[in-house]
């Protein structure tokens, strides 16, 4: 293999790798520790 394809291949798991961790952390079961600092704060 290529290196040029084997970095491609790297950087496309590490992208979908951090894609999906990022829609667990959003809306998963780490999701309900999360607060919205726009309700701690109405006028």
């Amino acid at each position: 293999m290529e290196p040029a394809t084997a970095l491609s291949i790297s950087l496309g798991a590490i992208l979908i790798v951090v894609t999906v961790l990022s829609i667990y952390t959003a809306f998963g079961p780490p999701a309900k520790e999360l607060s919205d600092p726009f309700e701690d704060h109405e006028d």
